[in-house]
């Protein structure tokens, strides 16, 4: 049996941070200006006319789920440039002659753009100390949640960068799918201020249960029961694993 090629894969994972030190400014600044003009618009204009959702005040509520739309779009952005690139230039057969195995490109990839996602992460929560205070009533749940939410969509992020063939495409999922999916999930709001046929219609939206498990953290309140926001997210990434495997394994898009 080989054994774990650990220089791949920190040459894999080094190359890929490198390029956030290179981009900080689209990589860091952007996503936390953005998220502070969130927090001015929503917080202020609607804070002012919502004082508080289930106990906790509008501002402070809608901070797990900025933090989570950030962390989402850049996860997905990160992974799916970072394969994508290869592909587009034509060294990914170097990686794929190379004595690397899945997990070994996975550690690499993956793991570079999930550790950018919990870096922004942590700068998100910072910046929106100078907006509002919040507390966080399960610290180690909401280390835990943040892992796997930036780690799920890394993952999903690879799969999409090894099926897009444009770079155009690489924008379309996150503009198209999970942006919308991360608004009408309960970023903003209780999905309990919804009617009763939007409430059990937006159950089938899988962020609802990302937000919901993150905010639970937060404040030990949520829409949607803990156990089960925990249990889509591990099955969500569970499926991603599937699908990554099954590309390397019949080299879909990679060898072409």
């Amino acid at each position: 049996m080989s054994s774990f090629n650990f220089y791949a894969v920190r040459a894999l994972y080094t190359f890929e941070m490198s390029r956030m030190w290179r981009t900080l400014f689209q990589s860091l600044a952007a996503p936390v200006l953005s998220t502070s003009l969130y927090f001015i618009v929503f917080g202020s204009a609607i804070g002012g006319r919502m004082t508080t959702v289930d106990g906790v005040s509008y501002g402070a509520f809608i901070v797990p789920g900025l933090t989570l739309l950030s962390i989402l779009t850049e996860s997905v952005s990160n992974a799916s440039f970072g394969i994508y690139l290869p592909r587009f230039t034509g060294t990914i057969y170097e990686l794929l002659s190379a004595p690397v195995s899945v997990i070994e490109a996975l550690l690499g990839y993956v793991g570079a753009a999930a550790s950018k996602s919990l870096i922004l992460g942590v700068v998100i929560l910072i910046t929106a100390r100078l907006f509002v205070a919040y507390h966080i009533a399960h610290p180690v749940w909401m280390i835990v949640f943040l892992m796997l939410n930036s780690l799920t969509f890394s993952l999903f992020g690879f799969i999409l960068g090894v099926w897009a063939d444009g770079f155009e495409k690489l924008q379309v999922v996150p503009l198209l799918v999970i942006t919308p999916l991360t608004f009408l999930g309960g970023t903003f709001y209780s999905i309990h201020m919804l009617p009763a046929l939007w409430q059990k219609i937006i159950l089938f939206n899988p962020i609802v249960y990302l937000v919901n498990g993150f905010r639970w953290a937060f404040y030990d309140k949520a829409d949607v029961n803990m156990a089960i926001s925990l249990g889509m997210t591990l099955g969500f990434m569970a499926i991603c694993i599937a699908i990554i495997a099954w590309i390397f394994k019949t080299g879909y898009r990679l060898r072409t």
